[in-house]
């Protein structure tokens, strides 16, 4: 699982590089978040695991994959954590709007 995690983390999509350059060494709100973290049989994008809030961002191929993505977020959700999805093109045009989005989320969770 180890080498998986690896390889995921060396090819990340540009909005995940993005988000994740916003995110890391506590630079979100002194948030300690993880990436390409396994749970429950997946690997989550992105994850506070103290606030058990899990990012996830999609891109195009999510759209026909949705029903799988349904059940990833509902056996995630049965595992206690709060799944927040945003598209790709989301993170790339509007990361600003993305980080408040999720600043709303955290206020759900905390």
């Amino acid at each position: 699982m180890r080498k998986f995690v690896r390889a995921l983390r060396k090819r990340s999509t540009e909005a995940e590089k993005l988000l994740w350059s916003r995110l890391r060494g506590r630079r979100f709100q002194g948030i300690k978040f993880k990436r390409q973290e396994p749970i429950a049989n997946y690997i989550a994008d992105f994850v506070a695991l103290d606030l058990k809030l899990i990012i996830e961002i999609d891109g195009g191929q999510h759209d026909e994959r949705a029903a799988r993505d349904a059940e990833r977020t509902r056996i995630l959700q049965e595992c206690g954590y709060h799944v927040v999805r945003f598209w790709n093109n989301d993170v790339l045009g509007n990361i600003d709007g993305v980080l408040e989005a999720i600043l709303q989320e955290l206020q759900l969770v905390r």
